[in-house]
């Protein structure tokens, strides 16, 4: 069985959406990631900032991107749910470090709330997945 039709299985807390809204979401949200995120490396590239901003942006793309892959290809709950903390924690981290060094992105920070709400959102419904299907 394939990670997506697992997923279809498992009990999930009441909060969770429907699949076509978080389908939804996150086409918005990448579009949000994809302006704002390129912003902040190529600010980096132009040497505008110093690249410890940038180094939060790049290890939350990494961390973001392997979730799918964790929650649907390993169908591992348990490495989700530690995936998708390390997404909100490096996002945090990000947007503090944009703030604080990079003042004039600091549009970005502002631009990737729905991001965070949604993050912090999501790791709620995975570590609900995770305890309900231990």
């Amino acid at each position: 069985m394939d990670g997506r039709s697992l997923y279809s299985q498992y009990i999930k807390p009441s909060w969770t959406p429907p699949s076509w809204v978080i389908g939804l979401v996150w086409t918005f949200l990448y579009t949000i990631i994809a302006l704002s995120f390129t912003s902040v490396f190529y600010s980096a590239f132009k040497k505008q900032i110093p690249w410890v901003v940038a180094l939060p942006f790049a290890l939350n793309l990494i961390f973001n991107f392997a979730f799918p892959y964790i929650q649907f290809g390993l169908a591992n709950n348990f490495l989700a749910s530690i995936d998708i903390v390390l997404v909100v924690c490096t996002l945090i981290w990000a947007l503090v470090a944009v703030w604080q060094k990079a003042p004039e992105l600091r549009w970005v920070s502002y631009a990737n709330i729905p991001y965070l709400v949604w993050g912090v959102y999501a790791t709620t419904v995975q570590i609900g997945i995770t305890y309900l299907n231990k």
